[in-house]
């Protein structure tokens, strides 16, 4: 990313940021009198709790720590407070100004009604906040059952885990990554595919505990595969990739191979290698020069986008992440307009799609928009070749 885009990107996120707390800041201030009565007090703490964020991604740039992991965790929540406690009071806002207009509150109502609208909005919001986190930690598997009307050999069925958006780094750590080995344990998958934004951003805090020496699974020799993220480039991919691949962990970076029976992988390097590092990725068309469309493909795509060239090019099978559907309600609504496919399964023509909502998430340990998920894909290959006459 070029430096001016960088300044216009942060100064953006930093103006919204400051708004939104400001907006929050003036709602406690004017509802509840205790903070009216200690402004000072108010102000500084209020200032404290919204720097928290920024602080942490700061201090995480420059040297990592459990302080800093501490401080992410915190300013995550406060995070999913700034969503809800905006959109709530809002809400309540609009409320306000419907109910005045024709008389039907004013005076000292109109004080009642912002106060209970604070305490309202702050219990809600917490327990949106304390119900997604419960959520988030606790993983499920969802289980795909799909055919591909291909010959795959003397393979008549593959059961593939894929993994999106784990998101290793200050949140997600060895207790997640435990816990996800665990769980492909038990799924005992023929391949196991990792779908990108394996770490947060910063390396940091994965190199800190090595993070990624916890992730075990039952195919790591011949049947582990990766492909990058977004994130993997944000943190700096000269770094991340070259981790992730000491791991044993088989990186595909606009790479195709071929498993028993002719089933083909194809993994795409993201999109964002050129907005981070001005590369540009193959174009799928190329990649698929390389292709046997008689046999099934699989192809793997970090950011779900342009689904019609992957049914155009014959592709049998798209699986992809990025998108957390959402994770936090109701940006689940935003992601599913900006997504032809945000979450779960589509067809169009003979390509099927799946894209997961991630194991892992940006930001707040909150999901209340979706689930923290590992698929399972049990694909049945029914195609026969035509026996020569």
């Amino acid at each position: 990313m070029k430096r001016y885009q960088m300044i216009v990107f942060i100064s953006i996120v930093l103006t919204v940021y400051s708004l939104v707390n400001i907006y929050i800041f003036y709602k406690g201030l004017n509802a509840i009198p205790a903070l009216k009565n200690n402004r000072l007090i108010y102000a500084v703490a209020f200032f404290l709790l919204a720097a928290i964020f920024i602080a942490a991604k700061f201090l995480e740039s420059k040297h990592s720590s459990v302080i800093a992991d501490i401080l992410n965790i915190l300013g995550g929540f406060w995070l999913a407070f700034m969503l809800y406690g905006f959109l709530f009071f809002l809400i309540s806002d609009i409320l306000l100004l419907t109910l005045r207009i024709p008389g039907i509150i004013s005076g000292e109502n109109i004080f009642l009604f912002r106060k209970w609208s604070f305490i309202i909005t702050v219990a809600i919001s917490s327990l949106f906040i304390v119900g997604g986190f419960i959520n988030a930690v606790i993983p499920v598997i969802k289980e795909y059952d799909i055919t591909i009307n291909k010959p795959a050999g003397e393979i008549k069925t593959l059961r593939i885990a894929a993994v999106s958006d784990i998101h290793l780094g200050s949140i997600i750590r060895k207790r997640s990554i435990k816990k996800l080995s665990s769980m492909l344990k038990e799924m005992n998958p023929d391949i196991v595919i990792l779908l990108g934004d394996i770490v947060d951003g910063e390396i940091g805090p994965v190199l800190r505990d090595d993070l990624l020496q916890y992730f075990t699974c039952p195919k790591c020799n011949d049947g582990l595969f990766a492909i990058t993220g977004n994130h993997e480039f944000i943190g700096g991919a000269n770094r991340t990739i070259p981790y992730i691949e000491s791991k044993g962990i088989r990186v595909l970076k606009d790479e195709m191979v071929t498993l028993e029976g002719g089933i083909q992988l194809i993994g795409r390097i993201d999109r964002d290698s050129f907005r981070f590092y001005g590369k540009e990725r193959l174009s799928l068309g190329e990649l698929m020069k390389q292709a046997d469309t008689t046999k099934p493909v699989i192809l793997l795509d970090h950011q779900p986008f342009h689904l019609d060239e992957s049914e155009k090019y014959g592709i049998d099978l798209q699986l992809s992440g990025h998108t957390h559907n959402g994770q936090m309600w109701p940006l689940n609504y935003v992601t599913s307009k900006i997504y032809e496919l945000s979450y779960g399964y589509l067809k169009k023509g003979n390509t099927q799609f799946i894209v997961s909502s991630g194991y892992g998430l940006w930001g707040p340990r909150v999901r209340s928009g979706s689930i923290s998920e590992v698929l399972m894909i049990n694909i049945k290959f029914t195609g026969a070749k035509t026996p020569v006459q």
